[in-house]
């Protein structure tokens, strides 16, 4: 019949016995202990256990760290067969009596410590949704740690592409952060666990076994290191299609002292916390990911309303003309822009190409709009030359401007000038012309000189200002838009249809010429057709 005995179950799940006769056994850090156990929170004399007749009695002497059976704090205590025995932090030690275990009893007491450390576990995994901060995270997954293994201190490395492993944040066992410096250990072990995705217990660095392998690591004032990977399954994942798991980081644990034998339930705990963790922190990002575009699509939606708002609200009509004009970017947001002016006796419109998309190019444009209407005068020449200085002055690199700018009298004379835009189409009853003379694109070039001329239009004559995001706007076959189909466009329709019916006509063929393919620049199209005035009908279009 065997005696009573401790059962003291090693980081493998391996049991050593220790045998319980008429001797004191004692417990503790000190190595002269029967049972001797490493820990910050076992004390050198922690606890004895000794028969007193036919009775086996725990009795705490003095610990800092506590006694407990059965997860109950005592002071002496009389032991039965399968209690639990827990000094500090290490819990895997068992009193047993008579020849073979009782199963119920065990089988009861073993359920009993899993139910309570998975219910542990539950709690913990169920705050880590609760965390929408990265750092609140990290920080609840280490403190957790910390609490389930024992360690004096936790550090978790998080993969950054292109670079590896990246300390992130530290904790200590009294949940204190830890700033990078205080990281002072080898990368190996983080390193190995991060390649090929398996945890690594280490109770004792300074093991002749191990010792020459771990020889970097036992340089550093620690002596026991735990590390398990933070694995994303599939999935979780988004982007990124792999076969199997794989980690986005490692759970980094260590202590100044040996570390005590570690039980299947820590290092499944640990491994299970660390899978959690993984997907929480991915959720995490994706969440800020969310977040983040979200607020761009709120700022992007006010930028395209704010940008709307500086173009004209109406199309302007009077009694010599109709005009009207439509913006399309190709974000949110785009680089072109067109404006009216009433000028004295005449009437003033430009349309404008910034290079570039985006809210670059939409910034510079608002600015050259801003110019333009305070410089513009009745002389698109002049006017010009003065945004271009003005341009010029911020020297902005590789920003430059294409502008057409023309003025229109009640008599017809439409005098303008074209800073390297696409070439407006003049459509008369004698055919199309192209107006072209001006002179080099506004910004770039403070020696840039221009010219402007003056042509004579006749009732109905149209003129059809437009960026390159219409001519140059490309089918799935690759083919441009181009200057003959907008010509198609205006013969298609009744002549007298008024400019703002023939700016969606034009809008919705550039649809439907490139149904299938994405925008890829911003569209702008102004039309403004001659009614006529006080001058006598000549008829047709001249220069």
């Amino acid at each position: 019949m065997q005696g009573a005995r401790l059962e003291v179950s090693d980081a493998m799940g391996r049991t050593q016995v220790v045998p319980i006769g008429d001797d004191r056994v004692t417990i503790g850090r000190a190595q002269s202990n029967v049972v001797a156990l490493d820990g910050a929170e076992i004390s050198r004399w922690h606890a004895e256990i000794v028969k007193e007749g036919d009775r086996y009695i725990l009795r705490d002497i003095g610990s800092r760290g506590g006694t407990f059976v059965n997860d109950e704090s005592v002071v002496e205590h009389t032991l039965s067969h399968g209690d639990q025995i827990r000094v500090g932090r290490y819990s895997d030690l068992q009193f047993l009596i008579g020849d073979t275990p009782d199963p119920v009893t065990r089988a009861t007491t073993a359920g009993v410590r899993s139910l309570r450390q998975a219910a542990t576990l539950l709690d913990w995994l169920g705050a880590l949704g609760t965390a929408t901060v990265l750092d609140q995270l990290l920080a609840m997954v280490i403190d957790f740690a910390i609490t389930l293994s024992g360690a004096e201190r936790g550090f978790i490395m998080l993969a950054n592409p292109g670079r590896g492993l990246e300390f992130t944040l530290g904790r200590g066992a009294r949940q204190v952060t830890l700033s990078g410096d205080a990281f002072q250990t080898s990368r190996k072990i983080p390193e190995q666990v991060f390649a090929t995705g398996d945890p690594q217990f280490v109770p004792d660095l300074h093991d002749e076994m191990i010792a020459e392998e771990h020889k970097r690591t036992s340089r550093f004032p620690i002596r026991s290191v735990h590390c398990v990977p933070l694995m994303l399954p599939r999935y979780a994942e988004r982007a990124v299609e792999v076969d199997d798991a794989h980690p986005v980081g490692v759970l980094y644990l260590d202590s100044p002292e040996k570390g005590p034998p570690s039980s299947r339930e820590i290092q499944l705990g640990l491994q299970t916390l660390a899978a959690e963790a993984a997907v929480a922190i991915e959720n995490n990002r994706l969440y800020s990911e969310i977040q983040g575009k979200e607020r761009l699509e709120r700022d992007l939606r006010k930028a395209h309303e704010f940008q709307q708002g500086l173009l004209p609200k109406a199309a302007p009509t009077h009694d010599y003309f109709f005009a009207a004009a439509a913006m399309v970017p190709c974000r949110s947001i785009g680089g072109d822009f067109f404006d009216y002016l009433d000028l004295a006796g005449s009437f003033g419109f430009a349309v404008g190409d910034v290079a570039g998309k985006g809210a670059a190019a939409a910034l510079l444009g608002a600015r050259v709009q801003e110019i333009f209407s305070c410089l513009a005068g009745d002389d698109p020449a002049v006017t010009m030359a003065a945004i271009n200085a003005a341009m010029v002055k911020k020297a902005l690199e590789a920003r430059f401007v294409a502008m057409f700018y023309g003025v229109l009298s009640p008599g017809g004379e439409l005098t303008y000038c074209n800073a390297g835009h696409n070439p407006p189409l003049l459509i008369s009853k004698n055919g199309v012309r192209r107006l072209t003379t001006g002179g080099l694109i506004v910004g770039p070039f403070d020696e840039a000189t221009y010219e402007q001329e003056v042509v004579t239009l006749s009732p109905g004559d149209t003129v059809i200002t437009f960026s390159d995001g219409v001519s140059e706007a490309s089918n799935m076959q690759g083919t441009a838009f181009g200057i003959d189909r907008i010509v198609e466009c205006v013969d298609a329709v009744p002549s007298d249809m008024e400019p703002r019916q023939l700016v969606q006509e034009v809008l919705a063929a550039v649809r439907k010429f490139t149904v299938g393919v994405p925008q890829n620049d911003d569209i702008t199209v102004l039309i403004a057709r001659y009614r006529g005035g006080t001058r006598p009908n000549v008829g047709g279009a001249g220069g």
